[in-house]
């Protein structure tokens, strides 16, 4: 996550926290593979954490299937 993404290291930290987390509830369930997540300029509408927490949980369910 970098500084030309997400401006404030307050909000870069609260995304950081957000994606562990996520994927700390979802990990037994992933198969065993690197995952990158890259946030990109103009997508800091995203701020409300449910919305987060959908997206993250919509990109866990995709990635359950795949081997």
């Amino acid at each position: 996550m970098g500084k030309r993404a997400i401006r404030r290291a307050v909000d870069r930290n609260r995304l950081k926290r957000a994606i562990r987390e996520s994927f700390r509830n979802a990990q037994h369930r992933l198969p065993s593979m690197d995952i990158v997540i890259q946030a990109t300029q103009g997508k800091d509408d995203k701020n409300n954490s449910t919305e987060v927490e959908h997206a993250l949980a919509q990109l866990w369910k995709g990635l359950e299937g795949d081997a």
